[in-house]
């Protein structure tokens, strides 16, 4: 697509024909992977999207320099707008590059939405008149057919989980208490996050050394004994400013969705970070996938109880 085709999109049907080509699409997201750090010094994210035309979606490979400049996809269902991203094949199958130089994006509600400005946009993004109709259209399309049946978004296993990535994950809130600047709340899934390995110097590890915990203070003994004893207990940080948005989704006992969260290793422990990308449904325990995880936690502690001592 030359330059002067900057504003035209093409339907996904046309555009699994124009390889090495830029072209501008724009979709329904039906999947969407977390953020992961590349090999190099990026970071990535993968999604598929569908139109109309082409209802079995093309995958799109998202890089960017940092993870904020990745798109924080609310929900599968939602709009992204692509703008001079380059289609390329491999081994048959056609994909889509999102180059970090050149190409653009803008993300918007889906077809339960009615505002016409994105929740989120990338800097080269240039918003047109034109843009509404389209963002119309494919909402409702979304609406009149039931392709929407088929949305799904990947929820990880905290044991999962990768240092630096933004992540959804599906777990139980076990407690919830304010820190220095901000609020931490422990969540759990059943499974066991990844082992760290920290290298430090003996005479670090005297002057400072690593703590045992995350929390300012250690819990009491009335918390620790309704923690569950199989399975990483995450502890996640909430700004003030993030504060108000979700303390009122975060009722103990009760299962949550958290989509685009920041986990990181910090002091030689696991830990989430909310950020203003960061959303949190409420789930009932009926779920399917907290189904699984109370499963998964359930074999994991007979497993451990059937292993002999010593």
């Amino acid at each position: 697509m030359v330059r002067g085709d900057d504003y035209k999109f093409l339907k996904i049907r046309d555009a699994i024909t124009s390889i090495n080509q830029k072209v501008n699409l724009i979709g329904i997201i039906l999947e969407f992977g977390s953020s992961q750090k590349s090999k190099g010094s990026d970071y990535f994210c993968k999604l598929k999207i569908i139109d109309e035309s082409y209802k079995d979606g093309i995958p799109v490979h998202v890089f960017a320099e940092s993870m904020e400049m990745l798109p924080c996809i609310t929900s599968s269902g939602d709009i992204i707008q692509l703008s001079r991203i380059m289609m390329k094949i491999h081994a048959n199958d056609v994909y889509a590059i999102f180059n970090k130089k050149f190409s653009s994006f803008a993300l918007y509600n889906g077809k339960d939405g009615e505002s016409f400005l994105p929740y989120q946009s990338s800097p080269r993004f240039h918003q047109r008149e034109q843009d509404k109709k389209l963002i119309a259209g494919l909402r409702k399309w979304l609406d009149d057919s039931k392709c929407n049946e088929g949305f799904k978004t990947n929820f990880l296993l905290l044991r999962e989980i990768q240092d630096a990535c933004r992540v959804n994950l599906a777990c139980k809130v076990l407690h919830l208490c304010e820190i220095g600047n901000g609020w931490m709340v422990f969540l759990w899934d059943g499974t066991d996050a990844p082992s760290v390995t920290v290298i430090r110097k003996l005479e670090d590890e005297m002057a400072n050394e690593l703590p045992l915990h995350l929390e300012p203070l250690p819990l009491s003994r009335d918390v620790l004994c309704t923690l569950p004893t199989v399975g990483t207990i995450l502890r996640v940080i909430i700004k003030p400013e993030y504060g108000m948005q979700v303390l009122h989704l975060l009722e103990i006992g009760k299962w949550v969705k958290v989509l685009n969260m920041i986990c990181e290793v910090h002091a030689g422990l696991w830990r989430g970070v909310f950020t203003t990308s960061t959303r949190l449904q409420n789930v009932p325990e009926d779920d399917i996938i907290v189904q699984g995880h109370l499963r998964n936690s359930a074999s994991h502690a007979l497993i451990n109880l059937c292993q002999p001592l010593g």
